[in-house]
């Protein structure tokens, strides 16, 4: 099973969710990192790095010598990565989507494909826990071939929790595909609710089951879990505010490793996670 963990914004605690999830599964499970552009469930989880690779993403490099500035390269290009200026030719590297139709439609075969590095993928484990997660290369704007590559780590075999981006654009679509859940992550104060809206919606929109897991759950108002009985999404999950937990996640320990009661809370989760999905 692969349960995505995501939010409409940043901060609502989905790092700690997915961590403390994983660990309290405890075997046959993986943590994939998907947030690339700002990863930090390895600092909860202090993993063992076994492996690191580098991610490059294909980019157009034109031969000059047999190009007729027929312009067939520039018209495909809907991101303006490529364009013809008189008997000049210019890429843009930052703005390629690594489509590669402007070497298919080139009559000249004067175009190829070079590398541009997005970033790096690391992989490793935690007690037995799998982790891999991306880094992306600082500057660089196109966060999800860097995702798409974390996520074909995704073993069939294990129970994958995903940890994804906040928002609700192509990195997080990227990071949710073809999860078979998705906890959506909240806060009930107005800018949580508001961005939860959008989070559910695009799932709704996939056709994805989810459920809810409201953190700092004692503060701000009812207007969430209003929202949510008025939406039927179950509330899977609530995390007072606590400050033991604060002071834990300040230290970068788990909350499952500092208040170990909370190892069965997390396995319930899980437990009715795996019900919904069914």
């Amino acid at each position: 099973m692969i349960i995505s963990v995501a939010s409409g914004k940043g901060g609502t605690g989905k790092t700690t969710i997915a961590t403390n999830l994983a660990v309290s599964v405890g075997k046959d499970v993986q943590i994939l990192d998907c947030d690339v552009e700002e990863p930090n469930a390895h600092l909860f989880l202090n993993p063992s790095i076994i492996e690191t690779e580098k991610v490059m993403a294909p980019i157009p490099e034109v031969d000059e010598t047999k190009c007729t500035y027929c312009g067939k390269c520039a018209d495909i290009c809907r991101f303006r990565a490529i364009i013809v200026l008189g008997e000049t030719i210019l890429t843009f590297a930052e703005m390629c989507h690594s489509c590669g139709g402007c070497m298919k439609v080139c009559p000249e075969g004067a175009i190829s494909e070079t590398g541009r590095e997005l970033g790096i993928v690391e992989r490793g484990n935690r007690n037995g826990v799998g982790f891999v997660h991306g880094r992306l290369r600082v500057g660089e704007a196109m966060s999800p071939p860097l995702i798409r590559k974390v996520r074909s780590f995704t073993n069939p075999e294990l129970l994958t929790i995903i940890d994804a981006p906040p928002g609700t654009s192509c990195p997080v679509i990227t990071s949710m595909k073809n999860s078979d859940f998705v906890l959506l992550v909240t806060e009930p104060t107005p800018f949580g609710l508001n961005d939860l809206m959008l989070a559910v919606e695009a799932v709704r929109i996939l056709k994805m089951p989810h459920g809810l897991v409201i953190n700092r759950s004692d503060i701000g108002d009812g207007q969430v879990k209003e929202y949510a009985a008025k939406k039927n999404i179950p509330v899977l999950m609530e995390i007072p505010f606590s400050r033991k937990i604060a002071e834990a996640y300040s230290r970068g320990q788990l909350i499952v490793d500092a208040m170990p009661e909370w190892r069965d809370k997390f396995l319930g989760l899980y437990h009715r996670i795996k019900e919904l999905a069914n």
